[in-house]
């Protein structure tokens, strides 16, 4: 069900023989972002890679809009942009630059792991897998990561009930996560773009580039 190329650097995490084939058989056929992208996060960011990890909850349960990045639409969506649009206001208020292009596989290629805390959702049913084992995945995935210094975003309750495995060695911004429905209560105005590229600075890396590329 589930395509598994390109995940050389994960394919080995225990979560893929030991728990993928029973929350296959609970998720179905009928998922969003559609099986082909479930893990586009992953392929797109291989640990090595890795610098920066956004952590969010569920993907987008309106079809077309989820494309297996966390927070990430397709360009040719031309929907609502709903957290994604609260994401672009913070950077501009934050970094004082603009961004428009709503895939953001640009980030994914300047090291930004674009992970949500449940990889599927049913079609209008938000939520509705975030209970059915994809945590699993998300714990072995961040343990992988405490090798070395990374800066970690977490947004909303979901992800940063993670932070207490992270190592000390990392940056931990947590916020309010960017939904409309909570943006106002701590999102905005947390500034996590500008936090986490003077941290990379400090780590003698280059800052990401959070506008349009």
């Amino acid at each position: 069900m589930f395509d598994l190329a390109g995940l050389e650097g994960w394919d080995d995490l225990p979560f893929f023989a030991d728990d993928l084939p029973q929350l296959a058989a609970q998720v179905g056929d009928d998922i969003l972002p559609p099986s082909a992208l479930t893990f586009a996060a992953l392929r797109k960011c291989k640990p090595a890679d890795t610098r920066v990890i956004i952590l969010g909850q569920d993907p987008y349960h309106t079809a077309g809009k989820a494309d297996g990045l966390a927070f990430s639409i397709p360009d040719d969506f031309g929907g609502r942009l709903d957290s994604l649009g609260n994401i672009f206001k913070e950077i501009q208020t934050d970094t004082g630059k603009t961004r428009t292009k709503t895939g953001l596989v640009d980030w994914a290629d300047q090291g930004v792991l674009l992970l949500n805390t449940a990889l599927t959702v049913a079609p209008g049913k938000p939520k509705a897998h975030s209970k059915l084992g994809w945590s699993a995945l998300v714990h072995q995935v961040l343990a992988r990561l405490n090798d070395r210094p990374r800066a970690f975003i977490l947004w909303g309750g979901p992800a940063q009930a993670f932070a207490p495995r992270l190592a000390a060695h990392h940056l931990i911004h947590t916020s309010a996560h960017p939904s409309p429905l909570s943006a106002h209560r701590g999102f905005f105005g947390s500034r996590p773009f500008s936090k986490v590229n003077h941290w990379l600075i400090e780590q003698g890396q280059e800052p990401i580039n959070w506008a349009d590329p």
